[in-house]
């Protein structure tokens, strides 16, 4: 089991990956997801580092999905054999970065215009660009809706010399504002239905669509098995309070810590540690156990402000005193990633490597 007390040779503040439970998340959700016939392409924006993605091609995933094109520059350098790029790229520079990469992967891009798709296209060459069409199911971000709004836009970018329209894409963000398992059921629900739908009409006006893919952690494991061929879970690899917060996770298959020493004891039921906003990120903030103290549930965060955290202690008596150690689960992993400069690997509690966050900032 990791514990603060084992990982004394570590300066703190800093951020710590249990690899034993990240290979445990990895094997569960590709389990979940084999026996639904449903391939894993997670979402590596997650974590941004090679380490973690291999292990995930290890473990059954059949490449990954970027938020970024530095995202998808590092990956398919650490040997990711298929890329999904998550958003459109606009600008000529990045089109060329992204054409002159197709030469060591594949590459599939996600959007949601005509216009997006024109410029891919122009700069195609003789082997198009493959593309999936974003829908909205329900978040409120890309896409259009479902149904005859996107089957009009997915006719129109099939016929853009350049590019083939090979699926259907969403993320339903709005599960984050689940409030039950029966919400994620009923979103994950919805989310298949629409894309199944709009798919089965694009079939029917000659579209060749083979892909149907989805991606979110909360709704992944609620929407296997109700027509989609492809997710691209991303948190699930570390899991942090917020999948705790709405069932899918819990405090022990959480992989990601902030480890932090105790640096004062200013009042008996105040707790100080040398980790704030610049580690943990603003993220969640105020809700309840927004970020957790792991194996101490007597400690509840009071606020952070950039270089420290408080927290409130039940017992005084039994609260950590100074310099003590304690690891805090981060609300929201993805942020905690892209702050940190580095991170340290651990596996049967002890630290194996630090290595870069080699996609951070970008």
């Amino acid at each position: 089991m990791l514990t603060a007390e084992s990982l004394t040779n570590v300066e703190t503040p800093a951020v710590v990956i249990d690899l034993d439970q990240v290979e445990r998340n990895i094997k569960e959700m590709f389990t979940v997801a084999d026996a639904h016939g449903v391939r894993l392409r997670p979402h590596i924006k997650s974590h941004k580092i090679p380490e973690l993605m291999r292990l995930q091609l290890a473990g059954g995933a059949i490449g990954a999905t970027c938020a970024t094109l530095r995202e998808v520059e590092v990956m398919i350098d650490a040997g990711c054999p298929s890329v999904t790029l998550a958003f459109p790229p606009l600008s000529a520079d990045k089109i060329a970065r992204l054409v002159a990469l197709r030469e060591h992967a594949e590459i599939r891009v996600t959007l949601d215009s005509v216009e997006a798709a024109t410029v891919l296209g122009q700069a195609a060459g003789s082997q198009p660009f493959a593309v999936l069409l974003e829908i909205d199911t329900g978040q409120g971000r890309l896409g259009r809706p479902p149904g005859a709004p996107s089957v009009e836009l997915g006719l129109q970018i099939a016929a853009i010399p350049g590019v083939r329209l090979i699926g259907v894409s969403s993320h339903a963000g709005h599960a984050y504002a689940a409030t039950s398992q029966q919400d994620l059921a009923r979103i994950a629900s919805d989310e298949a239905d629409d894309l199944v739908r709009t798919a089965e009409e694009l079939r029917r006006n000659n579209v060749d669509v083979r892909e149907i893919s989805v991606g979110s952690t909360p709704s992944a494991r609620a929407g296997f098995g109700l027509g989609m061929t492809e997710s691209r879970p991303g948190t699930y690899v570390m899991n942090d309070a917020n999948m705790v917060r709405l069932g899918v996770a819990t405090h022990e298959t959480c992989a990601a810590f902030v480890l932090a020493t105790v640096i004062s004891r200013p009042a008996p039921d105040r707790v100080v540690i040398d980790a704030g906003t610049k580690m943990l990120s603003s993220d969640g903030f105020g809700g309840d156990d927004w970020v957790h103290v792991l194996h101490r549930p007597d400690l509840h965060p009071a606020f952070l402000s950039e270089e420290h955290g408080v927290f409130h202690a039940d017992d005084p008596a039994t609260a950590p005193a100074i310099g003590d150690r304690v690891l805090v689960i981060p609300h929201h992993v993805c942020t905690m990633m892209n702050l940190a400069d580095e991170v340290h690997l651990v596996s049967d509690g002890g630290v194996t490597d630090t290595v870069p966050v080699s996609a951070r900032g970008h």
